[in-house]
């Protein structure tokens, strides 16, 4: 299936879940990352979800993080150079939505791609192979080709595996793993 018609079906997907299926997903989530093997790393990257698109409440994994005395970062995203900028998450960190609805740092300490171990990938679909689709304004294939090629990259799902992705870019970055309710996918 090509990476426009996985957005349209995904995107249909999540808008038929309720909040309490939403709220329950994405603890399965949280309580799967729990097996993976990443856990001796420091520097964790995360989104922050966009609530009117349904996204992975990733507020269970940040719970997560904390409790394991990891350094979180979370981006600011600039739609004109589509780079992200990373900063490091405080008790001081400012959030505040943009015009996407992301939720985004103001400011705060800025951390270099290269430093970040883990990367949390949102998505709307993703196949047997790790390609993924995403909102496709390429992002975070950007991001992820700034960090180190050791930096584990998990992406974050509602539903299960396609059994391809038809158009993949040359320059699109394979995930290491990806996590449903029900299982982890390791590729």
């Amino acid at each position: 299936m090509l990476k426009k018609e996985l957005r349209q079906k995904y995107k249909a997907l999540r808008n038929q879940l309720s909040e309490e299926d939403l709220e329950e997903m994405s603890l399965a989530i949280a309580n799967k990352i729990l097996k993976l093997p990443i856990w001796e790393k420091t520097y964790f990257h995360i989104f922050l979800p966009i609530t009117e698109h349904k996204e992975v409440n990733t507020e269970y994994i940040l719970h997560l993080l904390s409790g394991k005395d990891k350094e979180i970062i979370i981006s600011k995203s600039d739609f004109e150079t589509r780079v992200m900028t990373h900063f490091l998450l405080t008790d001081n960190t400012k959030i505040k939505k943009n015009q996407y609805n992301i939720p985004e740092p103001v400011d705060g300490l800025e951390v270099p791609s290269k430093k970040i171990e883990v990367v949390f990938v949102p998505l709307l679909a993703f196949d047997k192979t790790g390609h993924r689709a995403g909102y496709g304004k390429g992002f975070y294939d950007k991001f992820l080709s700034e960090c180190k090629v050791e930096t584990i990259k998990i992406g974050l799902s509602f539903f299960e595996v396609e059994e391809t992705i038809d158009d993949v870019f040359e320059n699109d970055i394979k995930l290491d793993y990806c996590v449903t309710p029900n299982e982890v996918f390791k590729f």
